[in-house]
């Protein structure tokens, strides 16, 4: 099982696999042929709420990626993780995210629950 996080604006790799962007919103700038994006779980990606008090600066990261996990128990985005999961038990997985720290934000997250 192999899972990666890139940034969505770095070109495309032949060792990415399925590329699967875990962002709400669509990159800013970004044609959908440029980025070349296999999967788009928009549901798999953290509430707004939960976004903006992170952005805010309000909490810490270990506490971001807490309340985050806790928001992947529901049901629905359970089902969309596990099916991530699936895809990366057939191969490559590579999570993109337009974050300028993709270690510091929910691709992270997703990426250890995955491994």
């Amino acid at each position: 099982m192999s899972v990666r996080i890139r940034r969505v604006y770095e070109a495309p790799e032949p060792e990415d696999g399925v590329r699967v962007l875990v962002d709400r919103l669509w990159p800013r700038g970004l044609s959908k042929d440029a980025a070349h994006v296999d999967e788009w779980p928009k549901g798999l990606t953290p509430s707004t709420e939960l976004r903006r008090w992170y952005h805010a600066g309000e909490g810490s990261y270990e506490e971001f990626a807490d309340r985050y996990e806790a928001e992947l128990d529901a049901p629905e985005t359970a089902e969309l993780l596990d099916h991530v999961r699936e895809l990366a038990g057939k191969g490559a997985v590579t999570l993109l995210t337009a974050s300028k720290s993709p270690e510091q934000s929910h691709a992270a997250v997703l990426a250890r629950l995955l491994a």
